[in-house]
């Protein structure tokens, strides 16, 4: 398989994050969101691995022993119902100050590699609609699964990741893709929506991204789809429940450094909109 172009540099920084996973955060507010957020990343305490994971809570004061108290406990029912969480460490940490801002700080002070946030989601159409969730995704230095709050059961495994016309920005991002179909042996399907007139899948770009995608998601590539669809939204959410597809990634590009900035309006649509889990990859 021929490797991405500057693949010697890209492959020291590629294995410079393997195993990325080893520190996730959670927002814990006892709402059943946050609740099914704390399922999500238990799930990831195996046999094998133990990452740990923060528990943030965020007030407007950060001495309260009574509150303290509650969520410890709530935490540790939930904790109980899980294998393999003995030998975890579970940190319940109360900041004083707004949530977003709380948790901005706390990935960036304590090298944070995964934050599992649960959503209720919007039933709105405006786009003003702009919720903790997808401010945090849309700011966050790090990559960020949203779980809807009435998510079905536990299960990945088949993840669609969406890709877009333009090259991959940082290819490194991947890292935690694979290292989630990994941990859960899932498929990857990588899904275009070709909602303008053109040729799709044959252009130097993307072969490019496909050599990338091929390289980094390793067996778990299961293949590129190109569908037709005038509303890229639609069309995913078509695929997925064609495939039943049990998470979405995405790329956002509103960091891009080699491409265009966006404005994230897909990403912030898809986390308000998504039944089922998003990961977005930073």
């Amino acid at each position: 398989m021929r490797q991405p172009e500057n693949s010697i540099l890209t492959f020291f920084n590629f294995t410079r994050i393997m195993n990325t996973i080893n520190k996730i955060l959670v927002p814990f507010d006892l709402s059943p969101a946050s609740e099914r957020a704390l399922q999500y990343a238990l799930h990831f305490i195996t046999q094998n691995d133990s990452p740990e994971i923060i528990s943030l809570y965020a007030s407007s004061t950060s001495d309260d022993d009574v509150l303290k108290e509650v969520l410890q406990e709530k935490i540790s029912a939930i904790k109980k119902q899980f294998p393999y969480t003995s030998k975890s460490n579970i940190e319940l940490v109360i900041r004083k100050g707004l949530l977003v801002d709380s948790m901005l700080k706390e990935q960036k002070e304590n090298d944070i590699d995964l934050i599992i946030m649960g959503t209720k989601g919007s039933a709105e159409d405006e786009e003003s609609t702009f919720t903790n969730t997808s401010r945090l995704v849309l700011e966050a230095d790090c990559p960020v699964l949203v779980v809807p709050e009435k998510v079905g059961e536990f299960q990945v495994g088949k993840i669609a990741l969406v890709l877009g016309k333009d090259e991959i920005d940082d290819p490194t991002a991947l890292g935690t893709l694979l290292e989630i179909a990994r941990r859960f042996d899932a498929q990857v399907h990588v899904l275009t929506i070709c909602n303008e007139d053109g040729t799709y899948g044959y252009s130097v770009t993307d072969e490019k991204n496909e050599n990338t995608i091929s390289y980094y998601l390793e067996k778990f590539y299961s293949h590129h789809m190109f569908m037709e669809n005038t509303d890229v939204t639609d069309g995913i959410f078509d695929y997925v429940n064609k495939k039943e597809i049990d998470m979405i990634a995405i790329l956002p590009s509103n960091h891009s450094k080699k491409n265009r900035p966006s404005e994230g309006r897909l990403t912030k649509f898809l986390t308000l909109r998504s039944q089922i889990p998003l990961l977005t990859l930073d």
